[in-house]
């Protein structure tokens, strides 16, 4: 089917909004919270306050995104279990990525005192800005096991075509924690510690309704023994999952340092520059999560077309999606362009931060061209569990591109760092684009 026909195809179009529309809308979500913590801290009296959320939180965000393989694998391979009809390997599934969940959330806690001290060190931000990112830290870090467990039952009931109740746990995690961070930050005055504190109770109540989901889905469809699977759970078992693990990790480290060197590399430059990226990256978050509902859609169909062996169900889903996707990048373009400026009032009440920001916003503008295909084929890698292909990807976008380019350009400060993560994104987008179209298509049958 031509790429015009399938845009135009009504029942593959209600299934791609089926399946992406509820991701879209609660991933949404997830920036408006980044949005509200930065307009709340924002409009304190200092930009270090600011600039300590901005680094207290990146800290966190690399944790848990280095840990995001318990989403990426477990939807992977749940897809291709269910693909497959393979009931009792998707429960397997459930139990592997759990216990993994709990085992590292609680590691994280453990070991915090060398994580913050190693991240901060890192670090040439101002006294205020480190002072106030510990704060944000030590409170935020007690929340890693039940925000890891929501990855893992997330993955779960994504592999399993379930995003209307992937959706009501992201929307609940993230309103409660924006209507949080109002009452603590602006009601009680707690300021950073209070908008960690919101961040904490907010992925508790993402559990509680994360693990109400997986339970009606197991009541549904019956057949769980839990008694009998955890008799399984042998290392052997967890071969396959640790495998992808192992590489999707690998993937994220990258990712990470990439953001991460951003973030520490603007607070070198000075407290404004720092805050004014975070109002930045927040954006670009916003584009991230928007176009990953698009993704989420090729991670199942993908996933279903591996355990079906269908060729024809990956080919479609792919040209779909990316149609979709390019459509989505130019639609963030126009809003930026349009009302960039305007955004950058509302987050932040400083007027030294928005005009820094306003300096660097035409990078944001035309970043969703730049990146869409990034995160569609991360989708298409994940659902077809090649974790390898991401990973090799990864490295070369990373110190084959971003690290290189920036030190090219490092004498045009701040612009350096937006233009290699421009690159880093084509890069990306690029390797993984041109193994799909050489070399994934032949591992799946014609149908």
């Amino acid at each position: 089917m031509s790429p015009l026909n399938l845009l135009l195809d009504k029942q593959k179009n209600r299934q791609l909004i089926a399946l992406a529309l509820p991701m879209i809308l609660s991933n949404i979500t997830v920036p408006l919270l980044g949005l509200v913590d930065t307009a709340v801290i924002g409009h304190l009296s200092n930009a270090y306050y600011l600039g300590g959320v901005a680094v207290g939180s990146t800290i966190i965000t690399l944790i848990l995104w280095l840990l995001g393989f318990l989403r990426m694998s477990t939807t992977g391979l749940v897809a291709q279990a269910y693909g497959a009809r393979d009931i009792q390997g998707q429960y397997r599934l459930l139990l592997q990525s759990a216990s993994l969940a709990i085992l590292l959330g609680t590691s994280a806690i453990v070991f915090q005192s060398p994580i913050i001290s190693f991240a901060t060190a890192l670090s040439d931000a101002s006294t205020e800005v480190l002072y106030y990112s510990q704060l944000y830290f030590k409170v935020r870090i007690w929340s890693t096991p039940f925000a890891l467990l929501n990855l893992a039952l997330l993955g779960w009931l994504l592999g399993r075509q379930q995003p209307k109740a992937a959706m009501w746990q992201l929307i609940a995690a993230n309103m409660t924690n924006i209507i949080l961070d109002l009452l603590f930050v602006i009601g009680f005055k707690w300021g950073v510690q209070g908008a960690a504190l919101a961040s904490v109770i907010a992925d508790i109540i993402g559990f509680i309704v994360a693990a109400s989901m997986v339970y009606r889905e197991l009541a549904k469809q019956g057949g769980f023994d839990f008694i009998n699977l955890c008799r399984q759970l042998t290392l052997t078992s967890y071969k396959k999952l640790l495998g992808l693990n192992r590489d999707i990790f690998i993937r994220s480290l990258c990712l990470q340092l990439a953001f991460a060197f951003m973030t520490f590399e603007g607070a070198s430059l000075g407290d404004n520059t720092v805050a004014a990226n975070a109002v930045l990256l927040n954006l670009l978050l916003l584009i991230s999560y928007a176009l990953d509902g698009i993704a989420y859609y090729a991670e199942a169909e993908v996933g279903r077309a591996f355990g079906e062996n269908n060729r024809q169900r990956m080919t479609e889903s792919v040209t779909l999606a990316t149609l979709w996707s390019a459509i989505s990048a130019i639609l963030f373009m126009l809003f930026f362009s349009l009302f960039g400026s305007q955004i950058i009032t509302l987050l932040t009440s400083l007027e030294v931060v928005q005009q820094v920001a306003e300096q660097y916003l035409i990078w944001v503008v035309f970043m969703p061209l730049l990146a869409f295909g990034s995160y569609l084929f991360d989708g298409v890698y994940i659902g077809a569990a090649e974790g390898k292909i991401m990973r090799n990807s990864m490295i070369v976008a990373t110190f084959g591109v971003f690290f290189p380019a920036w030190i090219l350009l490092q004498s045009s400060g701040n612009h350096a760092l937006w233009a290699a993560m421009s690159l880093f994104m084509v890069a990306r987008s690029l390797t993984l684009a041109c193994h799909y179209h050489y070399r994934l298509k032949v591992k799946v049958k014609l149908s």
